[in-house]
């Protein structure tokens, strides 16, 4: 976490941060999206879809998989991304559990 003393604060705090670092750019979530309509995909397919480069892609691509959320194989040329099930779900629950906090507090003691 660059400068930040990462040691000050939970696991999840950190894994939560670290998720959404990667989610934090449109491509990311663009591809995010993609994979989840159409449930895998071939790098190539990406390129024509957001019309990046492929080094582009290949660069969010590192940053989405590098946070475990999503998987890919590699059969010859060609590599299949799709979402990673188990992490997606570990994902879903960091960020229910931190809006679930969130009680409407009474409009008299809130700024």
């Amino acid at each position: 976490m660059g400068v930040t003393k990462s040691n000050l604060f939970t696991e999840e705090q950190n894994d939560l941060a670290n998720v959404a670092k990667a989610f934090a750019h449109p491509a990311r979530i663009a591809i995010i999206q993609y994979l989840l309509k159409s449930n895998a995909c071939i790098n190539g397919h990406l390129v024509a879809e957001l019309g990046l480069a492929q080094a582009t892609i290949s660069q969010h691509l590192r940053a989405l998989k590098d946070i475990g959320i999503i998987q890919g194989t590699i059969e010859g040329v060609s590599v299949s991304y799709c979402i990673n099930p188990k992490r997606w779900e570990e994902v879903k629950n960091l960020f229910s559990d931190i809006f679930e906090l969130y009680k409407n507090p009474n409009q008299q003691n809130c700024c």
